[in-house]
């Protein structure tokens, strides 16, 4: 019930969900199932050419379009900024990340947490 994450300062594109995915197979040695939402890095070329060179590693499955409640990163996204962070007001970038990446941490120790998305997404 563990999630995993990376915040990246810039707008995300194809080569940063390589760089999390690359990540994610250091981590997690087993086969992956990624549920992803409609962003276009998602379906890019660089992404579907480093899925395939994982030899089946690797699984993509797509949430249908316009469909965020189904989407338990949403839901995560959601709750840290009205739970964990709503009158945090960073005056840099990095005040921002490492507020947010602490929240995410916090919130990855409980477990009763995660597992409420999950059901929230219908997805559990």
């Amino acid at each position: 019930w563990d999630f995993y994450f990376q915040i990246f300062p810039e707008t995300i594109k194809a080569p940063q969900v390589v760089v999390f995915l690359r990540h994610l197979r250091r981590h997690l040695p087993g086969p992956l199932t990624i549920i992803w939402d409609g962003l276009g890095a998602h379906r890019s070329r660089l992404v579907r050419d480093f899925v395939a060179e994982q030899q089946g590693a690797i699984q993509l499955e797509f949430l249908p379009a316009y469909a965020p409640e189904l989407n338990p990163v949403e839901y995560i996204w959601g709750y840290c900024k009205q739970h964990e962070l709503p009158n945090f007001c960073p005056k840099t970038f990095a005040q921002l990340g490492w507020a947010a990446r602490n929240a995410l941490r916090r919130m990855r120790c409980r477990r009763p947490l995660v597992e409420s998305f999950w059901k929230q997404a219908e997805l559990f």
